[in-house]
């Protein structure tokens, strides 16, 4: 008896009339050609206007006393964004459900429910004064991509699962990716006790959200489903994109991210009586650090950088030389020898230029995420997809953080990028072309729809 697979194509005509074509798959006489080139012929147009209305309606939810469009994580406008989501997620034919680390979750039934599901998705909190794309993009392109699915009657092997992933950016409990950390199985009870600088513990934050610390450590089951393949769809947040006029960016790999802490202790002293040659002042020592961390990011390789993000003396005394700083960097790169010996070097410049001033120096470093490399297959796959929805691409590196480091512990991973004007995120100017996302939304889906058909992903 032959096995058939229903497949419908269909092809919106400009004066909005829709008209279906049906045909079936045999899976024991035609050849993987065949298949690849039924794959390449289905129709998947995802909507411009659709996502620019989607744009604009969750950027309207966000902090109005914040610049730019704010919606950090466990804030109130949050919270309502998600609602919107969720809604958003079940117009478009998901079943839609919360888990307990209060990721938002949309399912669409697949032939065979058992299988090793499809999952791509983003998230939706933003950094403060942040912009309306970044995350944004993956949640709201998978909710368009399944809404495409459903118009055209197509129904995949595999579910698939779409996430708007909990807490994403970096916040005031320095722990980024909250949610994708949680279905990974990587955040600790020690996660939870983490305070912020008014001395809250994030384990009471996520209750004050409607979230029980219990609920939250047990919200693995992503990583006890064991997806197929994870890809999410971003926008990349720099600039290689538009310099090479490339519409889609194939990620090979993830920045990891080192933090250091350095303290700087002097001595205090009046500063219109101390004379300057016989001073121990932390804030000079400081200074010296943070010329010392520029030189090493503009002496590194390709993709690799260097940040001061806050220096704190902790006093605001005008008349007092500075007996003690914090200063805060991270190093970024997808270079692991750089990497490590960058660390020894850096250390080793500070303590020296601190020495000039007779000021000690403590160093506490930490890691957010180490380097990732995204799985070739799905390399292969998302550029196959660019080719065959007749789009530029260029293979390029991250280096901003994302879910998909997370997910990347228990399934095959990448990552689909759309260009940035001018390089800019992070900031209110952040922008993206709506006739991109709908491009990457397009490669997303063929890509997609490709790793649906492999029996493995490696």
């Amino acid at each position: 008896m032959k096995s058939v697979i229903p497949v419908q194509l269909s092809n919106r005509l400009s004066n909005g009339y829709l008209i279906i074509y049906s045909f079936v798959w045999d899976t024991k006489s035609s050849s993987p050609a065949d298949r690849e080139n039924a794959v390449k012929d289905l129709p998947l147009n995802p909507s411009a206007d659709r996502l620019a209305t989607d744009l604009v309606e969750l950027s309207a939810l966000s902090d109005r006393d914040q610049p730019g469009w704010s919606r950090e994580v466990f804030g109130e406008p949050y919270r309502e964004a998600r609602t919107w989501v969720a809604r958003r997620m079940q117009d478009a034919g998901l079943e839609v459900s919360s888990d307990g680390a209060g990721n938002i979750v949309g399912i669409l039934a697949g032939n065979s429910p058992g299988a090793p599901p499809l999952v791509t998705g983003s998230h939706t909190d933003t950094v403060a004064g942040g912009g309306r794309f970044d995350g944004v993009v993956g949640v709201l392109g998978a909710i368009e991509l399944a809404r495409c699915l459903r118009e055209s009657g197509t129904k995949w092997t595999r579910d698939l699962v779409v996430v708007d992933f909990l807490g994403e950016e970096s916040n005031d409990w320095g722990l980024s990716c909250l949610g994708s950390r949680a279905v990974a199985g990587e955040l600790s009870a020690a996660d939870l006790s983490r305070v912020d600088r008014a001395g809250v513990l994030l384990g009471d934050r996520y209750q004050q959200f409607d979230l029980s610390v219990d609920s939250v450590l047990s919200a693995d089951w992503l990583r006890e489903r064991r997806p197929h393949a994870y890809v999410e769809l971003h926008i990349e947040q720099g600039p290689l994109l538009e310099r090479r006029r490339a519409q889609i960016g194939v990620v090979t790999a993830i920045a990891g991210i080192q933090r250091l802490v350095a303290t700087f202790t002097g001595r205090p002293d009046h500063a219109g009586t101390r004379p300057m040659d016989d001073r121990r002042d932390a804030m000079v020592a400081a200074a010296r650090a943070v010329l010392a961390v520029q030189q090493l990011g503009c002496g590194a390789p390709t993709h690799g950088v260097t940040t001061v993000t806050n220096l704190d003396a902790g006093t605001a005394s005008p008349n007092v030389v500075p007996a003690s700083v914090q200063m805060k960097m991270e190093m970024r790169s997808i270079d692991r020898s750089w990497f490590s010996a960058a660390q020894q070097q850096l250390v080793g410049d500070i303590a020296e230029q601190a020495a000039r001033e007779d000021v000690d120096v403590d160093f506490i470093w930490t890691n957010d995420n180490e380097i990732l490399d995204t799985t070739l297959a799905v390399q292969n796959a998302i550029s196959g997809a660019a080719e065959n929805a007749g789009r530029s691409w260029v293979a390029v590196p991250s280096g901003a953080t994302h879910d998909a480091v997370h997910i990347a512990g228990i399934c095959p991973t990448g990552m689909i990028f759309v260009p940035s004007k001018d390089g800019r995120s992070h900031c209110p100017e952040e922008w993206s072309d709506v006739e991109d996302i709908a491009a990457g939304v397009e490669v997303l889906g063929r890509t997609l729809a490709q790793l649906d058909r492999a029996e493995k992903v490696t």
